[in-house]
């Protein structure tokens, strides 16, 4: 199970959106993880992921206490890789996200080749995840489905806003803070990728998604729905 299949969309906006996840079974494979779960981040950076994380400790954009929130607006270094190595001290879930099927199925390949002994997890689109799987020669073990949204559907903020806000499945990115990006977007204070940054900053396990968050705020400010 993950809280990634709660993404909102439709399958088109989709189309630059996967991620892999490692994780240790506790008790049974999760003695000598740390370095597997480390193994499985440095074959991600082959491949060029547009976050990883560790479900933990962060992913690569983080908010620190050093800086004042004004300040968190023009900073654009993520945090640097081997600091989130070195932070993954126990078991952990670990994550990649990729926006292209290319780089996935390159690095899904190299995880089969490696043979780390954890669970693997593809979180995307079931057709593309299939095809990835077949690609690297892999029999896909199970699948599981999100079934949506249900209930007073008229209560919901825009599409929009929860293509952004949903990318935390931990619900860290509020609905009200999305519609704020992309309100200033619009009137030009900051740039996509600016929003897109800060946006990523809470998602606390570092499945934010930056290319397709871009995207999405790209739309917003041309008043595309």
């Amino acid at each position: 199970m993950t809280n990634t299949l709660h993404r909102y969309g439709d399958a088109e906006s989709f189309r630059d959106d996967f991620i892999v996840f490692a994780m240790p079974t506790r008790g049974v494979n999760d003695a000598d993880c740390v370095e597997k779960l480390r193994t499985f981040l440095r074959l991600a950076l082959k491949h060029h992921p547009v976050n990883l994380g560790d479900a933990r400790k962060g992913g690569l954009y983080q908010p620190t206490p050093r800086l004042n929130p004004s300040a968190h607006w023009r900073r654009q270094e993520p945090l640097r890789t081997d600091e989130i190595l070195e932070r993954i001290d126990g078991p952990t879930t670990v994550s990649a996200v990729f926006d292209n099927r290319q780089d996935l199925v390159a690095f899904i390949e190299e995880l089969k080749a490696a043979d780390l002994g954890l669970s693997i997890n593809i979180s995307g689109l079931r057709d593309e995840a299939n095809r990835c799987c077949q690609q690297a020669g892999i029999t896909r073990h199970s699948v599981e489905y999100s079934l949506g949204f249900r209930g007073q559907m008229d209560r919901l903020p825009e599409r929009p806003v929860l293509e952004l806000s949903t990318m935390c499945g931990h619900g860290m990115i509020s609905a009200n803070f999305a519609k704020k990006m992309m309100d200033w977007v619009k009137e030009g204070r900051r740039t996509p990728a600016e929003a897109a940054r800060s946006a990523a900053r809470f998602c606390v396990c570092g499945v934010f998604n930056m290319t397709r968050a871009q995207r999405i705020l790209e739309r917003a400010r041309h008043g595309n729905p």
